[in-house]
Formats: C-alpha cells, sequence, structure tokens
C-alpha cells in the first residue's frame, strides 16, 4: 500500500526506499527492521545533547500533566516567562525582549517584520540586504531573502527583491565590505539578514569572524538594522553557545530555534533590543506589532526548553563541543587526504568535504547514489549536491564518529 505521505524535499517519482524509525537514543535512530542508525547531521541540525535525552523527555512529561497548550495573545504562563528571563541572562545585552513562535523559518519572518515595523514612523524603509548563498528557510519572506535556484524557482513571481553582497571567499573579503558599504550607503536599507561564520543550505561554507565584525560596523555606521540568523549555528555548532560571540558583535535582531529545545520538539524565538521594541510601543493599538501563531509559545515546547537551558547551565556542554571539535578535526584531517576530496572544512562541531564531480551542484546526480550508499550503511548523512556534511550530536562517542568517517570513504570508493 502507498502511503499518502508526501515528505519534505523527497521526489517520491523516484521510488526511492524510506526507512521507517521506531525510536531514538543518544546519537541513533532504530528501524522498524531492527537497523541501528547513526544520526550524522542530527536529524536536520536540531538534535544537540542526542535523542530522547532524559532530562529533557521528564521536563515535557512533568508539564503534558500539568497545561497543554493555551492562547499567548494576552495571556502568559510560566514556562514560557522563565525561558524569556533565562535567554535573556544568558545572552548578551541588550537583546531584552524574546517573542515566541514555533519553527526558524518563521523566527526569520518575525525578525523582518520587526525591522520593518521599527522603520515604520522614522523614513519607512524597506530595503532588506542578504548574503549571496544564503538560506533563511521555506516560507514567502524567508525565500526572498535566500539564494535563489532550483528549489525556489516555481514562486519566483512572489518573492520580493532584495539586495545581495557576495559571499565572503578566501581572498574576496574586501569586495563582501566594499559592497556591503556601497548598498548601505546609496540604498538606506532596513535591514542585513546573515547567517554568521557559516551558511548552512548553501553548502556549509564557512568565512571569519573578522569579516563579520566589519558587516556589523558597517550596519552600525549606516543604520542599518542587523539580523542574525543563528537558527543551525546556535546553541554550540560552531564552538561557542553563538556564532556571534566569536567576531564579539550583538545583532540587533538574533533569531534561534532547532536546538531551543535540544531538538526534541519544535520552538522558535526571536530576540529584540529596547529600540525594535519600542518602536512597536504605543497607546495607538494600531501600532502593535502583528504577527502570531496559534501555538505561540506552547507550554510544553516551553518546557523542553526550560530543561535545555538547565542542561547548558548545569552540565559542561561547552568542553563536550569541544571534545567532539577535536575528535573531528583528527578524522576530517584523515579524510581530507583521500584524492577525490576537496576543500575539507570546518568550525567547531560541523565538518565538510566537496566529492570531486564533474556537475558540482545542488542537483548533482553524485548526490542521491551518496545518500544511498549512506542509508545502506545505516549511516544518517544528507548530501547538499556533491557536499557532504557532518554535524552530529555532542553525545556522540568515538566508536560512531568513527563509523561515519569510515563510510564516507567507502561511500566515495564505492
Amino acid at each position: 500500500m502507498t502511503s499518502p505521505v508526501w515528505h519534505p524535499f523527497t521526489q517520491h517519482g523516484l521510488g526511492e526506499p524510506i526507512p521507517r524509525i521506531v525510536r531514538a537514543e543518544g546519537c541513533a535512530l532504530y528501524t522498524d527492521d531492527g537497523r541501528r542508525i547513526i544520526d550524522a547531521i542530527s536529524s536536520w541540525w536540531v538534535t544537540t545533547h542526542g535523542h530522547c535525552h532524559p532530562r529533557i523527555m521528564a521536563a515535557i512529561a512533568d508539564q503534558a500533566t500539568k497545561l497543554d497548550q493555551m492562547i499567548f495573545a494576552g495571556w502568559t504562563h510560566e514556562p514560557a516567562e522563565t525561558v524569556a528571563a533565562a535567554l535573556v541572562e544568558m545572552l548578551p545585552a541588550p537583546l531584552a525582549h524574546v517573542f515566541f513562535s514555533d519553527s526558524g523559518s518563521t523566527a526569520v519572518e518575525v525578525a523582518l517584520k520587526m525591522a520593518l515595523g521599527y522603520w515604520r514612523d522614522r523614513g519607512a524603509r524597506h530595503r532588506i540586504l542578504v548574503m549571496e548563498h544564503s538560506y533563511h528557510g521555506d516560507t514567502i519572506g524567508t525565500m526572498s531573502v535566500g539564494e535563489r535556484g532550483v528549489y525556489n524557482a516555481a514562486y519566483d513571481p512572489l518573492l520580493f527583491d532584495v539586495g545581495t553582497v557576495p559571499f565572503p571567499a578566501a581572498g574576496r573579503e574586501q569586495e563582501t565590505l566594499d559592497t556591503l558599504e556601497r548598498l548601505c550607503r546609496t540604498e538606506s536599507p532596513a535591514a542585513f539578514i546573515v547567517e554568521p561564520l557559516v551558511l548552512g543550505a548553501g553548502g556549509m561554507m564557512i568565512y571569519g569572524a573578522d569579516t563579520l565584525r566589519e558587516m556589523h560596523a558597517i550596519c552600525r555606521r549606516h543604520g542599518v538594522l542587523f539580523i542574525a540568523d543563528e537558527v543551525m549555528t546556535g546553541w554550540g555548532r560552531t564552538g561557542t553557545l553563538l556564532a556571534c560571540e566569536q567576531a564579539g558583535i550583538v545583532p540587533d535582531i538574533l533569531c534561534l530555534a532547532k536546538g531551543l529545545t535540544g531538538g526534541a520538539v519544535p520552538l522558535a524565538v526571536t530576540l529584540a533590543t529596547p529600540p525594535i521594541f519600542e518602536a512597536h510601543l504605543s497607546k495607538d493599538r494600531a501600532k502593535l506589532f502583528y504577527h502570531s501563531s496559534s501555538f505561540t509559545a506552547n507550554p510544553l515546547s516551553c518546557a523542553a526548553a526550560v530543561a535545555n537551558i538547565a542542561i547548558w547551565r548545569e552540565e559542561p556542554v561547552l568542553e563536550r563541543i569541544a571534545d567532539l571539535t577535536q575528535r573531528q578535526e583528527q578524522k576530517l584531517g584523515k579524510l581530507a587526504t583521500h584524492p577525490r576530496i576537496r576543500n575539507a572544512r570546518q568550525i567547531g562541531t560541523i565538518t565538510a568535504v566537496e566529492v570531486e564531480d564533474t556537475t558540482g551542484n545542488y542537483l548533482s546526480a553524485l548526490g542521491p547514489r551518496l545518500l544511498a550508499a549512506f542509508r545502506e550503511r545505516d549511516v544518517l548523512l544528507r548530501p547538499l549536491g556533491n557536499t557532504v556534511y557532518l554535524m552530529p550530536p555532542y553525545c556522540t562517542d568515538d566508536t560512531d564518529l568513527s563509523r561515519i568517517y569510515d563510510v564516507i570513504e567507502e561511500a566515495i570508493a564505492e
């Protein structure tokens, strides 16, 4: 019987197998036929401490006996208040206001709307600047500020125009900075949105903290709001809690999701500085911030976030990250010597390589072949075209990590 499920980023016309997962623990997923699958990409970059982490699962179960879901417009509850207060305490000032949503895409949509709302009574700036090869989500606004390509070509009539700065590849950093300076000066944009230090879906493209710092400074000089999309990079993936820390900057608006609950359940936040909040503060009801969803600040999700934050406070998470980073560095060094491997790179717990391929794009025929080879060897890796990347949970031990790298070599040889 054919399943009625329509899976994301899946071409059902190819008839590729879709394994059924029945449980998960630590860095592993288990299928209905008894296979153990090593989750080398944290199930699309969300799982940080490991699947079904006992503290997070217990928090969700406890909350489920108290309060499941309630309207958050004009009402509140303790788990949301606790999450918001904890985030303001652990993140740099002046990020003092927390707006809840339910996914990374939504967190970015909220950020864009906040930026435009800020400028409503300050000259009505509308232009958004973006970085080449960026990805910020799959809703209409987030596709508009992301790279245009095969994955959003069908929706092009709906997308709004943006200004684009080139990706600051090695040797091209000054070109990026000069372009940003020119666009800020000539187009009076409302905001510039970036993925700090590493572009995820764009191919795990890494750039330097110095460039991030300079881009932030240019926006400051021209009064352009700086939006940091840390949906993927946040919660330790680059080696620090936030990628922005490595550049010593604080954005005007910060987007977090994925690891906010340890990856257990959906939740997102958009944090803003006081000027952003105060631009929407008025006795005029028409000037309120018009955004919500039915499940804003869901209590079960907030309880998971409270548990995740407690883990960060009480356990040596950064030490685990440093250990995983070091072990990955050693194994990546060996893999990089393979004759078909190009451009091996790493930032924190993220590693990536490019497999020699003549097509070399997102629809590379090599990608599905690698995906199948990994799946047959019980490793969850999902190449971006011919780019193979790892982003494992922080609990991944050396046995599983070695197996992942061995499987990559086996698949390339095959």
